[in-house]
């Protein structure tokens, strides 16, 4: 797991660079309904699992270091 939430964020980070880019050709009410269904949800998502696979990482260090 370790790096994994580090990968996942920056690749998070490029969809959304992105995601502005392609906004800059593409301006109408589909658009805003894609990012408002999709993109807002999905970047909320990635924040919410970056936290948890952190927290299980460091249990993961924990557990490594109680069992030597």
């Amino acid at each position: 797991m370790s790096g994994g939430g580090a990968k996942l964020r920056a690749l998070t980070q490029q969809l959304s660079l992105q995601w502005e880019q392609t906004k800059g050709y593409w301006r109408d009410a589909k658009c805003q309904e894609f990012e408002q269904k999709y993109m807002q949800e999905l970047l909320a998502s990635v924040d919410r699992a970056v936290t948890v696979i952190e927290q299980l990482d460091k249990l993961e260090k924990k557990i490594r270091s109680d069992c030597e």
